[in-house]
């Protein structure tokens, strides 16, 4: 489909609201499911730190009970 003017292509023929609704939206939609990935992964890797930081205190328990 080719359009006269800029105008024209924002316009989409009369249903410009609609498609440009639905483009927002949707970008909206993948920038929220990325900040949220986003945040998973920090809390997940915040989560593996301190769990292997907890078995390093433990295996040094445990040395330091057996001198």
């Amino acid at each position: 489909m080719q359009f006269d003017s800029f105008s024209d292509f924002i316009a989409m023929g009369g249903y410009g609201f609609y498609v440009w609704l639905s483009f927002g939206t949707c970008a909206l939609i993948l920038l929220g499911i990325l900040v949220s990935s986003l945040n998973d992964t920090k809390r997940i890797m915040a989560s593996v730190q301190q769990q292997a930081d907890r078995e390093a205190r433990i295996q040094q328990a445990k040395q330091e009970q057996q001198l």
